[in-house]
């Protein structure tokens, strides 16, 4: 018996074939599990490399603190209203409702953990099309 004949071996067909609804979900995906660390966190700080050109004109790669915005906000009463969102726009979760109310901080990760789900799951995939202004064509 060889070794290729004991693998399940299938035809390749990747995911993002079938459109870009995949791309988005997978990018709010990350975006929400940036926050959960944040949330987890506050101390936490991811870092991206820039690129700084000295006086002398030589160019050196520096690591420094990519910056990141709380999608929440506690209210004066210790409640806190959580907005989801893509790029700089909030995603509209019902009619007329963008924010999702939590009894206090530490609610905050378990939300968006139940958030990243529905995302994956595909729920949110109308809210995201008309966040990200698809079927508009530029004129």
């Amino acid at each position: 018996m060889s070794l290729i004949s004991s693998l399940k071996l299938i035809e390749f067909r990747p995911e993002t074939a079938q459109g870009r609804i995949f791309v988005r979900r997978r990018k709010l995906a990350d975006k929400i599990d940036q926050q959960i660390k944040l949330a987890t966190d506050p101390a936490y700080a991811p870092s991206k490399f820039v690129t700084v050109t000295d006086e002398s004109g030589n160019q050196h790669r520096r690591e420094v603190a990519k910056r990141i915005k709380r999608w929440w906000v506690v209210n004066a009463d210790d409640t806190v209203q959580l907005t989801v969102r893509y790029g700089s726009k909030p995603i509209e979760l019902a009619k007329g409702k963008n924010a999702i109310q939590c009894t206090n901080a530490s609610e905050v990760s378990t939300v968006l953990s139940t958030v990243k789900e529905a995302v994956l799951n595909g729920e949110l995939d109308t809210a995201l099309s008309s966040v990200t202004g698809v079927g508009s064509k530029a004129k």
